[in-house]
């Protein structure tokens, strides 16, 4: 999930390395996160809602939705999951631990809420995934999942929380582009 650590800030002329690095370094080893998944329409109506556990221990992520567990074979993190826009991909963050990562040259210094990002494209294998990374904390805000250099999926964070020492955001769009809805991912409870 997009979290949000201000305890230390990122040097203007940080390596991509160094930016992925700081986002990667925002992620607790062990952390239990519960909330919903709320597919809408354009209009914002419910279309479906899923309750969903993510726990992490020792870098090793589980998933739980409505009650079951959802553990993607290989090939399927960047599958949709019970047909919102969601994927693992999305609440895992796994791109982050990939190892084949550059700026973006066509999109330096782009801003996202009115932070100044880098931009950083995170590659594996036949996935590439564009983040942006706030230069002052640190910070995800936000990321695209590209397919032919395109942006097929969005994800966002629109609101922050603080939950216990550590801010993180609390409610998350993501859009696949074209398909007429979005899903919401809201952030109940973490521990």
């Amino acid at each position: 999930m997009i979290a949000l650590l201000a305890s230390f800030v990122i040097a203007t002329n940080a390596t991509p390395r160094e930016l992925v690095e700081s986002c990667r370094a925002m992620i607790p080893a062990n952390i239990e996160i519960r909330g919903e998944i709320n597919l809408r329409n354009r209009r914002g109506i419910s279309l479906s809602r899923h309750a969903y556990e993510l726990s992490r221990t020792n870098a090793v992520t589980h998933l739980a939705v409505d009650g079951k567990p959802l553990d993607p074979k290989p090939g399927e993190l960047d599958q949709p999951i019970l047909g919102t826009d969601v994927t693992w991909s999305d609440l895992s963050l796994e791109y982050l631990w990939w190892d084949d990562f550059e700026f973006d040259a066509e999109r330096e210094a782009e801003s996202v809420h009115g932070q100044k990002c880098a931009v950083v494209l995170l590659k594996r294998g036949g996935r590439t995934v564009r983040a942006w990374v706030d230069r002052k904390t640190g910070a995800l805000m936000q990321a695209e999942e590209l397919r032919d250099g395109e942006p097929v999926r969005r994800l966002w964070g629109t609101r922050l929380k603080k939950f216990g020492d550590r801010w993180m955001a609390n409610v998350m769009e993501v859009e696949t582009i074209g398909s007429g809805h979005r899903t919401k991912i809201t952030v109940d409870d973490l521990k």
